[in-house]
């Protein structure tokens, strides 16, 4: 096999963001298998747009048609488990949309299927892990150039939602469809970054809203404090609501400092010493220059600019791309199926958290998190209730 033949589920945007990706040459070592949408009107639509591609609307025909060595999911969130098992267990390699799920019991199911069946690639569509800034960032991190982290903020609210965004479907914004709002929509890709660049924290304490500035049940904004156990701690600041919009990453180390804005620029500053040193060496005639704004800055840190920007699409692009080499040649992940679960862990952490009013551990009763969703989901009395 020389070419990945991918079975696309879902043809809703993303959906058709990955077809039109494939057709335009821009993936490398794949081509489009079959398409399936169990809406008429997308059936009708994959027509027109790839008159010969095979289309299914029954996702199970297509995983037992031949016509794939590999699949994508692009479908609701709680579908992303059931689907990815099904499709493992018909020998096929899968890559999941994020996020992994929306609570982390099917997470791990699907997590321990996929571990019985090495022979078959699981993978996870996380775009932003592909964005060469962010790979940079890991890379002086992990290098130490920064120190030891001892706080990160990220305030990311550039995805405003009116109300008619909300209004487009039933299952949208739902507990029992959605399972969520931004935490589970719109968020997932920073949760994931967030915790693989910086570390996973051992707990959380949250502050969030449920339709605070929307006509929805769940969130709509969210304020979360994380806390790593070394004296380092995290906030996450987003919300829904924000016409305007900020993208703002900090990496505070002992060593130096990263801010990000917009995803796309980033300063590096890494101090000479550590901070401590610094602050334990300064002399009173040093500090009085300081207050005066005339202390020769250079003898305490140098300043890097990394900037990146590439073209809508790419960042997919190169995960597709990425996904069908792992299948072809062995080339390593950018995103293991089992990393899924970090994101979605801390998600449930941050609603736990604001449910039951006091900080939570990042290993928090399972159990209990389902109970509870599962009472929001009573509540609507839209949606069937979820099992463990």
């Amino acid at each position: 096999m020389n070419t990945v033949r991918l079975g696309i589920i879902g043809y809703g945007a993303q959906g058709g963001l990955y077809a039109r990706l494939i057709t335009e040459d821009r993936v490398p070592g794949m081509s489009v298998g079959a398409i399936c949408d169990n809406d008429p009107e997308k059936v009708a639509k994959i027509t027109e747009d790839h008159p010969d591609t095979p289309v299914y609307s029954d996702y199970k025909e297509l995983l037992a048609s031949g016509d794939v060595d590999a699949v994508v999911t692009t479908v609701p969130h709680y579908l992303h488990p059931e689907m990815a098992i099904a499709a493992i267990d018909a020998g096929l390699h899968t890559l999941v949309d994020k996020p992994a799920g929306v609570y982390t019991s099917q997470v791990q199911e699907m997590n321990d299927f996929a571990a019985a069946h090495p022979d078959v690639t699981f993978a996870l569509m996380f775009n932003q892990r592909a964005n060469p800034l962010y790979q940079r960032i890991k890379e002086i991190v992990e290098a130490g150039e920064i120190g030891a982290i001892r706080r990160s903020n990220w305030i990311i609210t550039t995805w405003w939602r009116p109300m008619a965004y909300y209004k487009q479907s039933d299952w949208r914004a739902t507990w029992g469809g959605e399972g969520g709002g931004v935490l589970v929509n719109q968020v997932p890709h920073q949760l994931d970054l967030w915790q693989w660049i910086c570390g996973v924290p051992q707990s959380v304490y949250s502050k969030v809203a449920y339709g605070f500035r929307r006509d929805i049940a769940v969130e709509d904004e969210v304020t979360a404090l994380v806390d790593y156990g070394n004296g380092a701690t995290g906030v996450l600041i987003t919300a829904v609501h924000d016409v305007i919009g900020t993208d703002r990453f900090e990496i505070l180390g002992d060593k130096g400092k990263i801010v990000v804005e917009g995803s796309k620029t980033a300063t590096v500053t890494r101090l000479t010493k550590d901070e401590r040193e610094i602050s334990d060496t300064m002399t009173g005639p040093e500090v009085r220059e300081l207050f005066k704004g005339n202390l020769d800055t250079t003898e305490l840190y140098t300043t890097e600019t990394l900037e990146y920007n590439r073209p809508w699409g790419q960042q997919h692009a190169s995960v597709l791309e990425n996904f069908a080499a792992h299948i072809l040649d062995g080339t390593p992940l950018i995103a293991p199926g089992s990393d899924g679960m970090t994101g979605v862990r801390l998600a449930n952490a941050i609603h736990l958290s604001s449910w039951l009013g006091r900080e939570v551990p990042i290993d928090f009763d399972q159990s209990e998190y389902l109970q509870l969703l599962n009472e929001r989901i009573r509540a609507e009395g839209k949606f069937p209730e979820r099992e463990a």
